[in-house]
């Protein structure tokens, strides 16, 4: 009896074991052919309607072989153009400051007649704002295959709102104050550009966070910077901006127009560049910039190294020209900001960068990889005895000339031209606004949560407390 009570156990076991093993390959099935399904649909998503995002096309998106709808990386081959309003500000706040007048109530040049010029020497540098306004007068005239913002005059079809203040040059010329007065020019345009601001209807839509304000020279915008921080500023770097007031989630890092000519034609080698490394500039600078005269001390007493004291006077540029174009690196290191000039210089000189200045940021660097055609060394070890000459004497020639050919392939990136081309400086600043944009739109939607609830008489966007996050 007990062998029976045991097989009949068995036997219920053996049943209950393979119901299981069924109902899991059942439930197997079930899921792959889910999984299947899942991946083959081509439809959109029932709960967002597509149709219905801002200015759509900035968020088509790309993955090989998928519809465009479904990717989840912004397709940067095929990014749309940027559409941007232009404040009509008087001609005070640009091409006057470049002396230009203007002919009755015309507050634009007349660009097919005749393009201002921008003052030269250091002036050209910090350039950007006079090189992006420019190219949007001319959008509206000039076909441009590579044209990557074009300018609208219907402030609610634009992306971003551009401030047209030429802010680096108006520093330049006018801050300095005069025994007998108060203030300067300077600051009276900048109090003047934050009053027009803040009362126009655009800016009291959004707190200015779709503003786009270039303010490139370190000084630029001095006073004015703390009222209109919640516009995208364009800038050559942070050093002297608190991370509340400008950060590289917020805004963009424009590249210096160099200062020397761009080399043409450019057939030199390894061996026909005799200078080892080059450096001519100003030695003693203040805040970080202290460095290069400790590196002046470690580097004077080598005899393949030009470390000299140089500015754009008496024949400077056409001898940094020489020198960069007859050596094989180039010093760059942090002066009373962490960029300079000098970088963009050794660019169009085919003179492979060293790079010493930890808190740089550098334009474009989501495309571009500098390790390619730069050389970077922290600030801690090229202040150690010979680290800095023996580490680059131990470049060899064939990593010397391939990132000597790589700075001949990029240095189109960072050319300012009239008209603007594919590619350039001008294009690549606006691409790098346009990848702001849906920051923008996430940051005002979020605002907009309790907007219901706001009085009417509010004079501007409540922004969210974590804006700057």
């Amino acid at each position: 009896m007990s062998d029976r009570n045991a097989g009949s156990l068995s036997f219920i076991a053996f049943l209950s074991i393979k119901s299981l093993l069924g109902l899991l390959s059942i439930a197997l099935m079930v899921f792959i052919l889910s999984w299947f399904l899942l991946l083959g649909t081509t439809g959109r998503s029932r709960f967002i309607d597509h149709n219905l995002l801002p200015h759509s096309k900035h968020y088509k998106n790309y993955i090989p072989n998928a519809p465009k709808h479904n990717a989840p990386f912004m397709n940067h081959e095929k990014q749309e153009t940027l559409r941007v309003f232009m404040y009509e500000l008087p001609s005070e706040f640009h091409f006057e400051i470049l002396s230009w007048k203007p002919e009755g109530n015309a507050v634009w040049p007349d660009l097919r007649v005749k393009v201002p010029e921008y003052p030269g020497g250091l002036n050209l540098q910090h350039s950007v704002a006079y090189w992006l306004t420019l190219d949007l007068l001319a959008s509206e005239f000039s076909e441009n295959g590579g044209r990557n913002a074009v300018r609208v005059r219907n402030s609610s079809e634009a992306d971003v709102i551009f401030v047209p203040f030429f802010s680096s040059v108006c520093f330049n010329r006018f801050s300095r104050t005069n025994p007998h007065q108060k203030t300067n020019k300077n600051k009276d345009l900048q109090q003047k550009l934050v009053k027009y601001l803040t009362v126009q209807p655009e800016w009291r839509r959004s707190g200015g966070i779709d503003h786009l304000i270039v303010a490139h020279h370190p000084n630029s915008l001095l006073d004015a910077r703390m009222q209109l921080w919640p516009a995208m500023f364009i800038l050559s770097d942070f050093g002297r901006y608190p991370p509340t007031i400008a950060n590289i989630d917020k805004d963009v890092i424009a590249p210096y127009k160099h200062i020397i000519g761009s080399y043409v034609n450019d057939s030199s080698g390894f061996d026909s560049r005799p200078i080892l490394l080059f450096f001519q500039g100003a030695i003693y600078r203040k805040d970080g910039g202290f460095i290069r005269q400790e590196i002046f001390y470690l580097l004077k007493k080598e005899k393949d190294v030009h470390f000299a004291f140089g500015s754009v006077q008496k024949q400077g540029v056409i001898s940094a020209t020489k020198g960069m174009q007859l050596s094989k690196f180039c010093l760059n290191i942090a002066g009373d900001t962490p960029s300079s000039n000098r970088l963009f210089d050794a660019i169009a000189s085919h003179c492979v960068p060293v790079i010493i200045s930890d808190e740089i940021e550098l334009p474009f660097e989501d495309i571009l990889d500098y390790s390619e055609f730069c050389v970077f060394v922290r600030t801690s070890d090229a202040l150690k005895d010979e680290f800095l000459i023996n580490f680059i004497r131990s470049i060899g020639r064939d990593e010397w000339t391939r990132k000597w050919a790589k700075l001949k392939e990029v240095e189109h990136f960072f050319e300012y031209q009239y008209p603007s081309k594919k590619g350039d400086a001008v294009q690549m600043i606006w691409r790098a606004v346009s990848k702001k944009v849906p920051i923008i739109k996430r940051k005002l939607h979020a605002a907009r949560r309790f907007s219901r609830f706001d009085q009417p008489a509010r004079k501007s966007f409540p922004l969210p407390r974590n804006f700057t996050s």
